[in-house]
C-alpha cells in the first residue's frame, strides 16, 4: 500500500472504542481485586510454591511486554477479539460499508441531477430577467433623451431614475448569475467525478470481495499469528487496512458531496427569480465554501472552476450537451494504489 495513504489506527476505529472500554474495565477491575485480595496474595507468597507461581506470572507478563514478537502477537489477538465483539453490534466490515456507500452515491447522484436541472431553469429565467431589464433600461434612456429634447424635465427625471434603478438591479442580478454559474460548474463537475468514483468503487467491491474471500480461506487466523511471530507482514490485515482506507476516503467524499448539495439547495431556495431578490444567507454559505481549501472530489479543479466563472471570456452555454465522465477503459481506477501491498 502506498505510504501516503493514511489509515485509521486501531484506537480511532469503532473496535478501538470497544477495546479502550474493555481495557479500562480490566485495569479498574484488576486493581480493585488486587487491593481487595492483597492480604491473601501476601500470605500466598510466604510459601515457596506460591512465590514461584507469582514470579512465573510476573516473568510471563514482563516477557510479553519486552519481547516485540510476543507483544505483537498479544496485540493482534486482542485487536481481533475486540473487532469480532464490536461486529456483533456495529457494521465494521469495509466491504459492507462500501456497498452502503454505493447506495448512498446512487441516491445522491439522482438528487444532484435534479438540482442541476432546477439550477439550469433558474439561470435561464435570470438571464431573461436581466435581458428584459436591459431592454427596458435602454428604452427609458431613449425616452429620457426625448423628454430632454422636448424640455419635459419632470418626465426626463422619472425616466432617468427608472433607468438608474434598472441598472442597479442588473448589477445585483449579474452578480447573482455569476454565483449561480459557480454553483452550476461545481455541481456539474462534482456529478461527473462522483460518477467516476461510483464506477471505481463498484469495480473494487466486485473484485476485492472475491479476493478477500480467497485470502481469508488461505490465510487463517492461526497463519496470521504465525506470520506475526516470524516478523512477517500479515497480508490479510494489510488487505483489510487497504479496504478500510478506501472506505474512509469514500466516506469523506460522500460527506463533502452531501454538504455541497445542502449548500446548493439552501442557495436555490433563497432565490426568488420572479421578484429579482435573494437572501444573503444562501449567498454567504456559497462564498464560505469558495474560500475553503481544496475539495476532495474536485481537487485542484476547484480553483479552475472558480476562475472560469469569473472570466468573461469563459462563456457558459446552458444549452450545450453536458460532458460525460471519462470511459473506464481510458483511465486507471483511482483506488488501485491502495492495494499495492
Amino acid at each position: 500500500m502506498e505510504k501516503n495513504i493514511k489509515t485509521k489506527s486501531f484506537w480511532q476505529r469503532p473496535e478501538g472504542v470497544t477495546g479502550g472500554v474493555f481495557l479500562a474495565g480490566v485495569l479498574i477491575g484488576g486493581g480493585w481485586l488486587f487491593v481487595k485480595y492483597l492480604p491473601q496474595i501476601l500470605l500466598f507468597a510466604q510459601n515457596t510454591l506460591g512465590l514461584a507461581v507469582i514470579i512465573l506470572v510476573l516473568a510471563a507478563i514482563l516477557y510479553m511486554v519486552l519481547d516485540p514478537k510476543m507483544r505483537a502477537l498479544v496485540s493482534y489477538m486482542y485487536m481481533s477479539t475486540m473487532r469480532w465483539f464490536t461486529s456483533l453490534f456495529i457494521k465494521i466490515d469495509p466491504i459492507s460499508i462500501l456497498k452502503n456507500y454505493i447506495d448512498d452515491l446512487k441516491d445522491n447522484l439522482n438528487k444532484m441531477n435534479r438540482q442541476i436541472g432546477k439550477l439550469r431553469k433558474q439561470m435561464h429565467q435570470l438571464r431573461e430577467l436581466i435581458y428584459k431589464n436591459q431592454k427596458e433600461l435602454e428604452t427609458n434612456l431613449t425616452l429620457a433623451s426625448e423628454a430632454k429634447a422636448s424640455n419635459k424635465s419632470d418626465e426626463m427625471i422619472l425616466k432617468t431614475r427608472k433607468a438608474g434603478r434598472l441598472k442597479e438591479s442588473n448589477v445585483k442580478l449579474e452578480e447573482l448569475y455569476r454565483k449561480m454559474e459557480i454553483l452550476y460548474r461545481v455541481l456539474d463537475k462534482m456529478e461527473r467525478n462522483s460518477k467516476i468514483m461510483l464506477e471505481d468503487i463498484e469495480d473494487q467491491v466486485q473484485i476485492k470481495e472475491r479476493e478477500r474471500k480467497a485470502m481469508r480461506a488461505s490465510h487463517s487466523a492461526m497463519r496470521s499469528a504465525m506470520n506475526i511471530i516470524k516478523g512477517d507482514k500479515d497480508k490479510r490485515a494489510m488487505f483489510d487496512m487497504a479496504l478500510e482506507a478506501v472506505a474512509d476516503d469514500v466516506s469523506k467524499k460522500v460527506g463533502e458531496m452531501e454538504r455541497f448539495m445542502e449548500i446548493s439547495d439552501n442557495f436555490l431556495r433563497s432565490v426568488d427569480i420572479q421578484n429579482g431578490v435573494f437572501e444573503e444567507e444562501g449567498l454567504k454559505m456559497l462564498e464560505k465554501w469558495e474560500k475553503e481549501g481544496d475539495s476532495l472530489i474536485l481537487g485542484e479543479e476547484k480553483e479552475t472552476l472558480l476562475l472560469k466563472a469569473q472570466d468573461d471570456s469563459e462563456i457558459l452555454d446552458l444549452d450545450a450537451p453536458r460532458a460525460t465522465p471519462v470511459e473506464r477503459t481510458e483511465r486507471k481506477n483511482q483506488y488501485d494504489d491502495f492495494f499495492e501491498l
